[in-house]
């Protein structure tokens, strides 16, 4: 479910605020690391009981129509099949989901107030009022109902707070989350433990991230002395310590992963400083690394293996 980009992100954020917390210790770090990992899944699974709860609304919606003094015609006619339709309904059933729902304590970090208003925010659309009353709906219709529920789940200012108060790294892990839910949407229904195969698999948590992160801990300082002979005219400890933290990575990327592309490594923390720095330091980290890797190159420290790499 991670990309190396996500990763190096929490790595860079880790590494931050080990900089600005002396108590952090290497070992705190790593389990921060991992931490941070299963939050990411966490999180998925929470889109997941959201949009079961939400959905679910439409039963006492359903209730309250019907059971009106004086029912319009159209209230008799509604239906609670965004709930009751066989894709939401594999998700409702499935044991193994419920039991990760139940580890996580979803239920202690929200209230029916907040499903309920979601749920008549998303009931004035007109594709909501299209699908309940077409009685001819389709799977695709099905799928595409929830689709679009889910869009308003994660636009609602309501549910943000949640993954604000809960899930500080919401704001990092969205593109990947909603990227992740509207595959898991797309492919119901669904049985067994489907959503293992979003979990972060060793290759890139482990083969990459950890030894990415414990790589930099381990070498801090030789990172730092590479970096400070390529400067000129610079202070190392002058430069913003995001900075030099992305240019520690990139160092320990250029030398321990001969299957990356340096030219894949540059443009990735060039993405990452345009996100996470200074106006200044996409320029700056550019410049310093293709000074950096010309010297690794010449030193013949960058081993880079595969067709097309270099």
């Amino acid at each position: 479910m991670l990309s190396r980009r996500n990763v190096r992100i929490k790595i860079m954020q880790l590494l931050f605020s080990q900089n600005r917390d002396n108590s952090l210790t290497d070992e705190k770090v790593v389990t921060l690391y991992h931490q941070s990992l299963d939050k990411s899944f966490e999180l998925y699974l929470l889109n997941l009981f959201l949009l079961i709860k939400v959905a679910e609304y439409s039963v006492v919606d359903k209730k309250k129509r019907h059971g009106k003094y004086l029912p319009k015609p159209e209230d008799l006619l509604f239906s609670a099949k965004l709930f009751e339709n066989d894709c939401l309904q594999s998700l409702l059933k499935n044991e193994a989901l419920e039991k990760k729902f139940d580890d996580a304590g979803f239920e202690d970090i929200y209230d029916n107030d907040i499903t309920a208003k979601v749920y008549r925010e998303f009931s004035k659309d007109e594709q909501y009022e299209d699908y309940v009353y077409n009685e001819a709906s389709t799977h695709e219709d099905d799928i595409k109902i929830l689709l679009s529920l889910f869009k308003t789940i994660i636009k609602s200012d309501l549910i943000l707070e949640i993954f604000d108060s809960y899930y500080p790294n919401w704001e990092d892990d969205k593109s990947l989350i909603v990227g992740v839910m509207k595959k898991s949407i797309k492919s119901l229904p669904v049985e067994g433990e489907f959503y293992e195969e979003h979990r972060p698999n060793d290759d890139t948590v482990k083969d990459f991230g950890l030894r990415l992160l414990n790589s930099v801990i381990a070498k801090e300082d030789d990172y730092k002395g590479k970096i400070e002979s390529i400067l000129e005219n610079w202070d190392v400890d002058r430069v913003a310590v995001i900075d030099i933290i992305l240019l520690k990575m990139a160092s320990a990327e250029f030398l321990l992963f001969p299957s990356i592309p340096t030219k894949v490594t540059i443009n990735e923390y060039l993405e990452i400083s345009k996100l996470y720095s200074t106006d200044k330091s996409k320029d700056f980290i550019n410049g310093v690394l293709d000074k950096l890797l010309q010297v690794l190159d010449e030193e013949g420290e960058v081993d880079k293996k595969g067709r097309g790499l270099e």
